[in-house]
This record gives C-alpha cells, sequence and structure tokens, in this order.
C-alpha cells in the first residue's frame, strides 16, 4: 500500500456462508495494515454471528467506484 493511499482501505471484509456457487457473500466492513506492518485495524459494519470471515483486497476498480 503506497502513501498515498493511507485514508483510503486496503482490505474488504465479508462474511461468508454456504460453500461454491450458492455461497452468500456479505459486505461487512473494511481493513487497513497497521503501520508497523504487523497487524490490521478493522471497521466493522456488522458481526456475523455463523459463516467465516473474508478479507479481500480492495482492487482499483472498487476503489474507484
Amino acid at each position: 500500500m503506497s502513501d498515498t493511499n493511507t485514508n483510503r482501505p486496503a482490505f474488504r471484509l465479508y462474511s461468508v456462508t454456504g460453500e461454491g456457487k450458492s455461497a452468500r457473500w456479505t459486505d461487512i466492513g473494511v481493513a487497513w495494515p497497521t503501520r508497523d506492518g504487523k497487524g490490521f485495524s478493522l471497521n466493522l459494519n456488522a458481526l456475523p454471528l455463523n459463516g467465516r470471515i473474508v478479507m479481500r483486497e480492495v482492487t482499483e476498480k472498487e476503489a474507484a467506484a
């Protein structure tokens, strides 16, 4: 991540239930690497009770939207 994009989240967080093509992905928050690069700061809009949390890198297309 470059210094010019420090205010933009580097990752999106999703709650995923199910498997394969029938999996349901729900956007639940964002994440940034910490300054020392040894962890992440998370901002959650929801906390799932089941399923799993997946963290995906924000693409340039998503950042432009």
